[in-house]
């Protein structure tokens, strides 16, 4: 069913001063995928560990992190993110007070063994936080490797500048990745099916305001909306909802939905199951090199025109935009 959390809500747990947030576990997805929030003072860590049957995305939301991969480790702030294949050791600690990241895994599991433990009603970590960190059932346990902390990029350092051309792990900063211009919108892809053994694939959209696209909804693949700021109108079934920094709206498939954008530079993180709509970006945008959006660079009714012209893409348009009825002097 489609659900959505407001920031902050979802199930909270605490491991080692770190607050868990699961905004969605597998019976809620269906299995495909389970996505959580972690919220943490400065020196919150997970070891350094890998997962046999996971393919996991972390994304700094506020504050800054460290990480490991084999060979390598970088310091991340808001809008990096780090990919990590199923049986690559990994590795995070936080850099700042109340640090938040996403993380999200296919398939679902991942976070099982936390859902066993018992519920917190807080919505901040403990001052003093106890127990050790969190590792999913079946983590196996890596030695960091030496010399690991001294070999780490600084912030904004590093980082792969273009998507790999298969599944292996990499750290992409923000702004990079593959580039594709709306009219007054960029949507970055930060992972594709290839990078995720076709699991997922993400996409980070920076906009101005625009009205509601066309309703309509997708047959194959279920889609994920997460606002990293500014302001998201979102439309689902007849509901109009008003996302915020750190809201969550899980659509799947058969989701009859539009959304609109509602404050400028506003960010909005997408997570699409599986590959079929991959090409949608490409197919309706234009390539560019630029890494914010250029007002009115293509004309809006392509996007359309496209999306028509190529029926193989999953979408299946059921009327006109809505209209905006909730608070509309906003």
């Amino acid at each position: 069913m489609p659900y959505y959390l407001a920031s902050g809500e979802g199930l909270r747990f605490e491991r080692d001063g770190q607050l868990w947030t699961v905004i969605a576990r597998g019976a809620d997805t269906g299995g495909l995928f389970d996505a959580a929030y972690v919220l943490g003072p400065r020196g919150a860590h997970v070891p350094f560990h890998s997962l046999a049957d996971h393919q996991r995305s972390y994304v700094v939301v506020d504050g800054a992190a460290q990480v490991w991969l084999p060979g390598r480790s970088d310091v991340l702030l808001p809008g990096d993110s780090v990919h990590v294949p199923e049986g690559t050791p990994f590795a995070y600690r936080m850099l700042g007070h109340l640090t938040r990241l996403l993380m999200y895994s296919a398939p679902s599991g991942a976070l099982d063994a936390l859902l066993d433990d018992e519920q917190v009603t807080r919505h901040v970590y403990s001052p003093h936080g106890e127990g050790e960190p969190f590792l999913p059932a079946g983590a196996q346990v890596h030695d960091l490797p030496e010399g690991a902390e001294a070999t780490a990029t600084g912030p904004g350092e590093g980082g792969e500048r273009s998507l790999p051309e298969g599944v292996e792990p990499y750290v992409l900063r923000r702004g990079e990745g593959d580039r594709f211009a709306w009219p007054d919108a960029l949507n970055t892809y930060v992972a594709r099916p290839r990078n995720t053994a076709r699991r997922y694939f993400a996409v980070d959209t920076i906009a101005a305001p625009q009205p509601y696209i066309i309703r309509h909804f997708h047959s194959r693949h279920t889609e994920n909306f997460l606002c990293l700021k500014g302001r998201i109108w979102l439309w689902a079934n007849g509901r109009e909802l008003l996302l915020t920094p750190g809201d969550f709206l899980h659509a799947p498939a058969g989701t009859i939905h539009s959304f609109a954008v509602g404050a400028q530079n506003t960010q909005m993180l997408g997570l699409l199951t599986g590959d079929v709509f991959e090409p949608f970006f490409e197919v309706t945008g234009e390539p560019t090199a630029d890494r914010v959006y250029v007002e009115g660079l293509i004309d809006p009714m392509t996007i359309p025109a496209r999306m028509r012209a190529n029926p193989e893409l999953d979408v299946t348009v059921v009327g006109p935009p809505p209209t905006r009825e909730l608070a509309p002097g906003l």
